[in-house]
């Protein structure tokens, strides 16, 4: 393990209750620094070490919602590529004149699941158990901050449910924390991304109800290249990367639906 990423592993564990307090970690100087929204942030380490090792370079990560992560940009954060989770605030940073014109493409599509951890696997039925609500707590993302959330909300208007749940639901400010929510027991369930329950001690645990896509907007995320960071070779080699077969065959591991031509 390298010095910095030994530093940034430790820094993490040490400064976890400031992380919550914030909900959005801090940048830190590497070869190339890297936003990424909440629920890629698995994913996106797990390419770090395939990228690492390919090119020598080193990333630096740090992870939010969203609109968090656009919020610090737009204050002069000096992240060199935005990989958000939708397609509307890197457009933004485009037509600000924050990021390169003709750099923005879908590097991922997010999958929307509504998790249970104590629930019946083999009868769940996610709109069947939101109708009844027979539950103390609904956790998701603050829709304002994070197109997951937004999903979120979406389903449950459209299932003509949102007026009728509001008193129980709870709000993270970003994906990781609405599965946080959930894990923990604050709330009986929630709607979380599909990536973070695709690896790990919780993959495939519980009853989970994949979301109709008809039910919300499709989760396009879009990664975007900052002006500042247009001579970064680093930068420009990382955004090669994920468009290679070898990184979208990790993404797709990690709960991702494939991006299709419309990228």
């Amino acid at each position: 393990m390298s010095g910095l990423n030994w530093i940034r592993k430790v820094g993490a564990a040490l400064g976890l209750s400031a992380a919550l307090l914030t909900g959005c970690s801090q940048p830190h100087r590497g070869d190339v620094m890297l936003a990424v929204a909440t629920n890629f942030l698995a994913t996106a380490e797990a390419l770090e070490v395939e990228f690492e090792a390919e090119t020598g370079l080193e990333l630096v990560i740090s992870s939010g919602s969203t609109g968090q992560l656009y919020a610090q940009i737009d204050n002069g954060a000096p992240y060199d590529i935005f990989l958000a989770a939708d397609r509307e605030r890197p457009r933004r940073l485009v037509e600000s004149g924050r990021a390169m014109s003709g750099t923005q493409f879908t590097y991922a599509v997010g999958q929307l699941v509504l998790w249970m951890p104590d629930g019946d696997a083999a009868s769940f039925d996610g709109e069947v158990v939101l109708g009844q609500a027979d539950f103390r707590a609904l956790a998701m993302a603050n829709p304002d901050l994070a197109p997951y959330g937004a999903a979120a909300r979406q389903v449950l208007t459209g299932l003509g449910l949102e007026e009728a749940l509001a008193g129980k639901l709870v709000y993270g400010q970003n994906v990781g924390q609405a599965f946080a929510l959930v894990a923990s027991g604050n709330a009986e369930l929630g709607f979380v991304a599909a990536s973070q329950l695709a690896q790990g001690e919780r993959a495939e645990t519980g009853a989970i109800w994949r979301v109709p896509g008809e039910l919300h907007e499709p989760i396009r995320q879009d990664l975007v290249l900052m002006r500042h960071a247009a001579a970064n070779q680093g930068a420009l080699q990382f955004i090669n990367f994920l468009r290679s077969e070898k990184s979208q065959a990790i993404i797709r591991s990690y709960g991702y639906a494939d991006i299709g031509p419309d990228a």
